[in-house]
């Protein structure tokens, strides 16, 4: 079983996207697809579209499939209010007070462009399986969710919410609050192997190392939020990474077939949430293709090298 597994990283995503069409054009056929954050938004809307030609079309053309991915971005993410829209401080200040604390940034626009992109039909029928994580930030749980549940679009939102800078989505009668998956898990491998993945491909949006940022200001509440989460996260991922490089190495060991190939960038991404335009955008976007690329090159020679 091949899995695809795509990790949080917010508006860095972009480098995401890029690597999936070098990895859907180098003739990788995912049979699941599993995503956090802002993996969680580009999976949903890969297996969404996969879906849609195995309705209509009866076959999936997977280079079309990433294609769709990439031509959605470009579309639809030019301008930090493509994404959300930064509070006024007066409404900040009296729903903190009041204890009704809802996010520095209101996430409405990129809300309805996910629903709008996407048909739960289509995703319950897709042969392609998906799973996104989130977080119940009540119980600490993460929760990994599937289009056949019945609130999987809000577990879609609650995975992309970034902690304290987003609203908390509530999510079934209960009314447990659900936030971005990545505050447990970036790149959700472990999921996949459970469910019996055996070739990997994981394409995370951070690199190895954290970069020295330069004139960062902490008294700036998004900024201070953004550093403190790229820091979190980064170290979250290289543990994700790092288990699953270990687990691949103990299975190839005791004589059972895995295979992993990870795709990061190779030096530290630099995109601010509240200041990017259309270019950067397509500069990660061919960063990712480029590296995508070369990462499947590299698998490919490994995978024929004779034993």
């Amino acid at each position: 079983m091949k899995a695809l597994i795509l990790g949080g990283g917010s508006i860095k995503g972009a480098y995401q996207v890029g690597a999936v069409q070098a990895v859907l054009e180098s003739g990788y056929e995912p049979d699941m697809i599993y995503g956090v954050s802002v993996g969680a938004l580009n999976s949903t809307f890969l297996v969404n579209e996969a879906g849609r030609q195995a309705i209509e079309e009866k076959a999936i053309k997977w280079s079309t499939v990433g294609r769709k991915l990439l031509e959605f971005w470009i579309k639809n993410i030019a301008q930090p209010q493509d994404i959300a829209l930064l509070r006024s401080r007066m409404a900040l200040g009296v729903y903190t007070l009041m204890s009704r604390y809802d996010g520095v940034l209101d996430p409405t626009p990129l809300h309805n462009t996910i629903r709008q992109n996407v048909e739960g039909f289509i995703l319950r029928n897709s042969p392609i399986k998906l799973k996104v994580g989130a977080v119940n930030i009540t119980s600490g749980e993460l929760i990994y969710a599937s289009p056949q549940d019945e609130f999987f679009m809000e577990y879609v939102l609650a995975s992309a919410s970034l902690p304290m800078l987003m609203p908390a989505i509530p999510i079934g009668s209960v009314k447990d609050i659900y936030m971005d998956g990545g505050l447990r898990e970036v790149a959700p491998v472990r999921q996949a192997i459970e469910d019996g993945a055996t070739e990997v491909v994981i394409i995370a949006c951070h690199s190895k190392k954290i970069y020295h940022q330069e004139g960062f200001s902490h008294r700036n509440l998004v900024s201070l939020f953004e550093r403190v989460r790229d820091i979190t996260v980064n170290q979250i991922v290289n543990n994700d990474i790092n288990w699953a490089e270990n687990y691949a190495e103990r299975s190839i060991l005791r004589g059972k077939n895995m295979k992993l190939t990870v795709i990061r960038p190779s030096e530290p991404l630099i995109l601010n949430l509240q200041h990017f335009t259309e270019k950067d955008i397509s500069r990660l976007i061919v960063e990712g293709y480029k590296e995508g690329l070369q990462a499947m090159k590299r698998a490919e020679e490994v995978n024929n090298k004779p034993a």
